[in-house]
C-alpha cells in the first residue's frame, strides 16, 4: 500500500483564457490533515474539483488510493467523502431521510443515521425538514453526509465558513476524530487559524500556484518573527506598547531594560501567524 493517499502531478485547468490551477504539484500522505490555503479566487476549489473527479485536467494527472482519478471516477468516488460549502441538501426531506437516500445511491447498508445525526450535533432534529434547519444545522448535515461510508479521504471546503463557534468546533472535533480513524483530511478554507490548529501542514495557493507547502511551525521559523509585546504604563498614567524582537543578541538586555526602566504592565510572547506569513510571501491577504 502507498504512503500517499493522494498525489497530484502538474495539475493544471483553464476557464477559457483564465488559468484557474496552474502546475501544480503535491501529496498528501495516508491519514494526514493538509489545510489549503487561499484567498477566494486563488484555485482551492478547482483543484478539489478535479481531485475528486468532477473536473478533467488540461494538463497533469491526480492519483487518489494509488487510482488515476481521471481513468477510474467510479472507484475512487466510492472511496472519498466531499462536502462543499454550499449546501446541496433535499430541503423538504429531513435528515435522517437525506442520509438514507444518500446512501442508498452510494451502495452503503451498515451505518447508523442517527448515530451519525448525534455525532454532528443534530440529535433531537433527525426528523425535522431541513428546510427548517439553520444554516449551521445544514452545514453539520453536509458534513454527516461526507461521513456515511466512512470514507478514506475527506474533502471539506470551506466547512466552517459563516457558522457560530458552536458549530464550527463542532465540525473541527469531527476533523479531528477522522484523522485519529485512520482518514485523510484535504481542508480548503482560508481561515488561517482553524488551518493552524488543525493541519498538519499547509499549502498556500495564490493566483492558481502553490507558493509553499510545509507545517505551520516551519512556516513561521521561515518566514515568522517572535516578538514580546508589553504594554507599559508612562508617567502621565497612559498605557503605550512595545515590542522586542525575540531572535537578536540583545534580546535578553532589552528585556532586562524593559523592566529596569519602565513600569510593565502585561507582557506576552507573539509569533507571526499564518495570515502574516501568507501576506509576506505574496502581498495580499487570505481574506480578500
Amino acid at each position: 500500500m502507498a504512503q500517499n493517499a493522494i498525489i497530484a502531478d502538474n495539475l493544471t485547468y483553464l476557464y477559457g483564457d483564465l488559468v484557474a490551477v496552474d502546475h501544480i504539484s503535491f501529496s498528501v500522505a495516508r491519514g494526514e490533515i493538509l489545510g489549503f490555503l487561499g484567498p477566494n479566487g486563488a484555485g482551492k476549489t478547482t483543484t478539489v474539483k478535479i481531485l475528486t473527479g468532477q473536473l478533467k485536467p488540461k494538463e497533469g494527472k491526480a492519483t487518489l488510493l494509488d487510482m488515476d482519478v481521471t481513468r477510474n471516477v467510479e472507484r475512487v468516488q466510492a472511496e472519498i467523502g466531499v462536502c462543499f460549502e454550499e449546501t446541496n441538501l433535499y430541503q423538504r426531506m429531513s435528515a435522517i431521510e437525506n442520509l438514507k437516500l444518500f446512501a442508498r445511491l452510494f451502495g452503503v447498508t451498515d451505518f447508523d443515521s442517527y448515530a451519525l445525526l448525534k455525532r454532528v450535533g443534530l440529535a433531537g432534529r433527525e426528523k425535522d425538514r431541513v428546510e427548517n434547519y439553520s444554516k449551521g444545522m445544514k452545514q453539520r448535515l453536509m458534513v454527516a453526509r461526507s461521513l456515511v461510508s466512512q470514507p478514506q479521504i475527506l474533502f471539506l471546503d470551506e466547512p466552517t465558513a459563516g457558522l457560530d463557534p458552536t458549530s464550527s468546533e463542532a465540525i473541527r472535533n469531527i476533523i479531528l476524530e477522522e484523522r485519529k480513524r485512520g482518514a485523510t483530511i484535504f481542508l480548503t478554507t482560508h481561515d488561517m487559524m482553524e488551518a493552524d490548529k488543525l493541519s498538519d501542514r499547509v499549502a498556500f495557493m495564490n493566483q492558481g500556484k502553490i507558493v509553499a507547502l510545509d507545517t505551520p511551525h516551519n512556516l513561521k521559523q521561515q518566514y515568522g518573527k517572535r516578538a514580546l509585546k508589553a504594554r507599559i504604563s508612562s508617567k502621565d498614567g497612559r498605557l503605550e506598547s512595545r515590542e522586542i524582537d525575540l531572535d537578536t543578541p540583545q534580546t535578553a538586555d532589552a528585556v532586562r531594560g524593559l523592566f529596569e526602566k519602565e513600569k510593565v504592565v502585561t507582557i506576552h510572547s507573539e509569533e507571526a501567524t499564518l495570515e502574516d506569513i501568507f501576506i509576506k510571501i505574496t502581498g495580499r491577504r487570505l481574506t480578500e
